[in-house]
């Protein structure tokens, strides 16, 4: 399960997307987190499924990652799913009737597309992560955040730490894994026993992994320090960022399918 969190590793490439504007980016990725929420209609939904599988063909990010990001939120996604599925009610007459349990046709419907909707939150999302190195990340957010700065808010601080939040997931994912085959090497048993025999199985897994993150954080810190850094002040950018052509036509794209999406919503309001 570990090894299946895809999440802040970033993969090079020379797509179309890969060599879009980060701050582009960040701003196609809220527009499509809007398009998934503004979408009330299977067919707007639809619009969302067939956007998100364009731009990982676009990418060339293999179908595998996909399933690998989709993976460990499998149990929140069915979570969310059968919540819908018992508490919502229509004025349809209910399918299943069993004691206090009552599915109407609605309960199902609203299921099924908070499900898709939440996998492709999911794989839109991580996309931004796949195509765009840290340093871009990093920039880029300090560029749309720069209004802040006015309010005296520390932009690029912020930035760099949410940038090496996400660098850092995988590596202490990978720091985690090797931890659990240590322990169960030396016989230790976290898949058997009762969810407090399952608990009390972790604690020698997070001290040492609290240790090595600590560590790892002290050996960053003093490595950023003996490069000279000292936050924003003074400081410069190997790349600067220039929105491209291909930046305006994604943000066209974009903007185009979340009008298409609220003329579903108006004018298709009993579409099923």
């Amino acid at each position: 399960m570990l090894r299946d969190i895809t999440i802040g590793q970033y993969f090079p490439g020379h797509s179309f997307i890969h060599k879009m504007d980060p701050r582009m980016k960040i701003i196609a990725s809220v527009l499509y987190i809007v398009i998934l929420f503004v979408a009330s209609r299977p067919l707007g939904l639809l619009l969302g499924i067939l956007m998100v599988v364009m731009m990982y063909m676009i990418s060339k990010i293999s179908a595998k990652m996909v399933a690998k990001s989709l993976k460990p939120v499998v149990p929140i996604i069915i979570f969310t799913a059968v919540l819908n599925l018992f508490f919502m009610t229509g004025p349809s007459e209910p399918l299943v009737s069993f004691g206090f349990i009552h599915i109407y046709p609605e309960g199902v419907a609203m299921a099924v597309m908070m499900a898709v909707r939440i996998m492709c939150l999911i794989a839109g999302t991580s996309l931004l992560t796949y195509t765009t190195s840290p340093i871009e990340l990093t920039d880029a957010i300090e560029v749309l955040m720069g209004p802040l700065k006015k309010v005296k808010v520390p932009v690029h601080e912020i930035a760099m730490m949410m940038t090496i939040a996400l660098r850092f997931i995988p590596t202490l994912i990978e720091e985690t894994d090797k931890i659990m085959n240590a322990q169960k090497a030396r016989g230790a048993d976290m898949e058997t026993g009762s969810l407090t025999q399952r608990a009390k199985a972790l604690i020698p897994i997070l001290i040492p992994l609290f240790v090595s993150a600590f560590r790892r954080a002290d050996e960053l810190a003093l490595a950023m320090e003996c490069r000279c850094y000292r936050g924003s002040v003074g400081r410069t950018r190997m790349k600067q960022l220039e929105y491209a052509k291909r930046d305006f036509v994604a943000l066209a794209v974009m903007l185009l399918c979340l009008a298409l999406v609220i003329v579903i919503n108006i004018y298709f309001p009993k579409m099923i």
